[in-house]
């Protein structure tokens, strides 16, 4: 089963999958925010369509570890998203994803017009791969009399 991350801001919400063995994140679209409950119901919709089992959702926090005003926002809506979904609903630090996301596609060469269509989509797979990456180095660090999660 697949892993969705959504990177969400006030305007666009990114979205991102795992692979069905949970090791490579990649975007997979960005919704333009219309309506709270359109999102909502396109975000199940994705959920169910994909085989998603678990929802990262990146948590904006300061340098210094802090919450702010964003923060605060993506944690109501991960909580409204608990409520619609059902599977599992996450924060995840996004440890500023979305710079990371720009610098990568600059490096990749993209044209500034394919940048912003796309930012929302590979920050959330930054995201995701964060995640999965923190999954594997606790697979790694495991020792076999602990249980599983």
């Amino acid at each position: 089963m697949r892993l969705m991350s959504l990177d969400v801001g006030d305007r666009r919400i990114g979205v991102a999958l795992s692979d069905p063995q949970r090791i490579v994140a990649r975007g997979l679209r960005v919704i333009h925010r219309r309506s709270h409950q359109a999102d909502l119901e396109l975000i199940s919709s994705l959920v169910r369509e994909h085989e998603v089992e678990k929802v990262v959702v990146g948590f904006p926090l300061h340098s210094d570890g802090t919450a702010g005003e964003q923060a605060s926002k993506v944690e109501s809506y991960a909580e409204e998203l608990r409520q619609v979904l059902e599977v599992p609903v996450v924060l995840w630090d996004e440890g500023y994803s979305t710079v990371r996301a720009r610098e990568a596609m600059i490096e990749a060469g993209r044209k500034k017009r394919e940048r912003r269509e796309r930012i929302d989509a590979v920050a959330a797979a930054a995201i995701l791969q964060d995640y999965l990456d923190a999954l594997e180095r606790r697979e790694e660090r495991r020792t076999p009399w602990e249980e599983t999660t």
